[in-house]
């Protein structure tokens, strides 16, 4: 049980609900609640399983695997370290460094 509610509190609800309702129509209040609650449920169910349709299609559609595939390849086939000296400022003059300055001669 939650800590900012005791058992007085869940009594005194407990009573209203009877006083305003009346215990002949608690029943038919519970069971159209429970039906509200299996609807909301299924509803979320069918939700998730349209929107995990949809991604699929448009992975299918769109290649994604394909792209993932390439990029790595890519990454294999690339030296990150030259591509980051090749994309990284001159530190003296804050001018983009050029392909010659950033050769590496052995």
């Amino acid at each position: 049980m939650p800590s900012w509610i005791g058992g007085w509190e869940i009594a005194i609800v407990v009573v209203l609900i009877l006083v305003i309702f009346g215990p002949k129509k608690l029943p038919e209040l519970g069971s159209s609640l429970g039906k509200s609650i299996r609807g909301f449920r299924k509803s979320l169910k069918e939700g998730k399983e349209e929107v995990n349709t949809t991604v699929s299609e448009v992975r299918d559609a769109v290649g994604v695997d394909e792209v993932k595939s390439t990029v790595a390849e890519m990454r294999q086939a690339v030296d990150v370290k030259d591509m980051k000296d090749a994309l990284s400022l001159k530190v003296d003059t804050g001018e983009p460094a050029t392909p010659d300055t950033t050769t590496k001669t052995e």
